[in-house]
């Protein structure tokens, strides 16, 4: 067995899985991978969530199934591709129009019942499963407690916070107990106290989905003034570039997203301190994702950046779907340590059933395969990933899908009818399209793609016989 330089904090592999695995899951709303100082970012500060890169593992190529949220969202809780459970888009999405050139699918408005979540799946061997934060995955009878968990604290249909970030909020299942009072640190006081007043004798399943930074762009008051004091540094106007018929954000300057960041470190911070308090460090799985880059890419600019990454939220260049990723198994993840292999939502499901020492279960996570040789530090074997997203989106983002093979990236665009091919590894931006002088590598990649999507039955858009410039 190899064996890891690992903090004094945490127990050699051997006596980690002679203990009952619990399994602390942090989620984040819009965040982009460059968010993060642990990933280069210099006007965010998030010293919590770079220390628990410092004492994990840092995945530099971890992606969102889908550049939007419910999608992403329904990947994680089945390790099943957003196409499987039929939800491709934002529930409810968006309406066909007359102005749309395709006519999208249409897709389910909740994850049905039938599908198997995570959480139903560690229930069954013993684990306490406790919800806290935004869901977005159906109405009532398709909530947090209908798929699994035993404890739900604000989850519901919504996928931003109605009512804003601060109380009174309107949240159906959330009442605020003061005016003023902040979601996110609301959200962390009902974690730790389950964490205090759980069943001592099983393990748990925490999973704390932030409705941070979603909009509303709403600043945290207890950061705001330090950020608007650095943002008086910056010269000039903010940057910006046009892509497609939008414009993406090129400059990290938002004195109000990133004191709406740093809200989500201080609450990581507190949930890993609590974590240490009671002892739990040394058999506690921490993982951290988002669902979605960051909202950089608008008609008019959105609030955030990805730079260097190209576009953002709801588009499938880098900046939409790869995502800040770490995972810190003690006793498995060497401190500090880097993953280079791309990795998507659907694997965290069966790592964790692997992580429990519980049988994978292929049926289920169909899409997703066990990270467990990446956290310990030996090469994944290489598979294609694929996207599919053929709807219209806010940002001004059309119909279409993507592969990612090896270095190779092509997307595919249904409304230009065109396709576009990137070196990832020359090429991170995506500022050079090899589709014309690499055409060979740009067919195989498109038979790939449409290979994969008549295997798993995905849903295509059509022409809309109503369409009006």
């Amino acid at each position: 067995m190899r064996k890891f330089a690992l903090s004094v904090f945490f127990l050699p592999f051997a006596a980690f899985a002679q203990k009952p695995v619990n399994f602390l899951f942090f989620l984040v709303d819009d965040m982009g991978m460059m968010d993060l100082g642990t990933y280069g970012s210099t006007f965010h500060e998030t010293p919590n969530i770079d220390r628990l890169a410092n004492t994990g593992m840092r995945f530099n190529n971890g992606y969102a199934a889908c550049p939007v949220c419910s999608p992403t969202r329904a990947s994680i809780m089945t390790g099943r591709h957003p196409v499987r459970v039929d939800i491709t888009h934002w529930i409810p999405g968006s309406a066909n129009r007359k102005t749309n050139k395709l006519i999208h699918p249409e897709d389910r408005d909740n994850l049905a019942l039938e599908e198997i979540t995570i959480a139903e799946e560690l229930k069954g061997h013993g684990y306490q499963t406790f919800f806290a934060g935004k869901w977005h995955l159906g109405n009532e009878g398709h909530w947090p407690t209908d798929q699994g968990f035993d404890i739900n604290i604000g989850g519901h249909h919504r996928g931003s916070p109605p009512g804003g970030y601060y109380s009174p909020w309107t949240n159906p299942i959330l009442k605020s107990k003061k005016k003023g009072e902040y979601l996110t640190e609301r959200l962390t006081e009902e974690s730790i106290r389950f964490l205090e007043d759980r069943d001592k004798e099983n393990p748990f399943l925490l999973f704390l989905s932030y409705y941070n930074i979603h909009t509303p762009i709403q600043a945290y008051r207890k950061h705001i003034d330090r950020y608007e004091k650095k943002a008086r540094n910056f010269i000039g106007d903010t940057p910006s570039k046009p892509e497609h018929e939008a414009l993406t954000r090129m400059r990290q300057d938002n004195p109000v997203l990133a004191s709406m960041v740093s809200a989500v470190d201080d609450s990581v911070g507190a949930l890993l301190v609590k974590l240490d308090e009671l002892g739990l460090s040394d058999n506690t799985v921490v993982i951290f994702f988002s669902d979605n880059g960051g909202l950089s890419t608008k008609a008019k600019m959105g609030p955030g950046s990805n730079t260097p990454l190209r576009a953002g939220k709801g588009w499938l260049y880098e900046g939409g779907i790869r995502e800040p990723t770490i995972v810190r198994a003690p006793g498995v993840t060497e401190a500090g340590s880097v993953c280079n292999d791309p990795i998507v939502s659907m694997d965290f499901f069966p790592t964790m059933l692997e992580l429990a020492r519980l049988p994978l279960q292929a049926k289920l996570h169909a899409d997703g395969r066990s990270l467990l040789p990446e956290l310990k530090g030996k090469k994944g074997k290489p598979r294609p990933l694929y996207w599919h997203y053929p709807h219209y989106h806010g940002s001004t983002w059309k119909p279409g899908a993507c592969i990612r093979d090896g270095d190779w990236k092509l997307i595919k665009f249904y409304d230009q009818e065109k396709v576009e091919l990137y070196n990832l590894k020359k090429d991170p931006s995506e500022k050079k399209d090899w589709a014309k002088k690499n055409s060979a590598k740009a067919k195989e990649l498109e038979n790939k793609l449409i290979a994969w999507q008549k295997k798993i039955k995905a849903k295509l858009p059509k022409p809309n016989p109503d369409y009006k410039n």
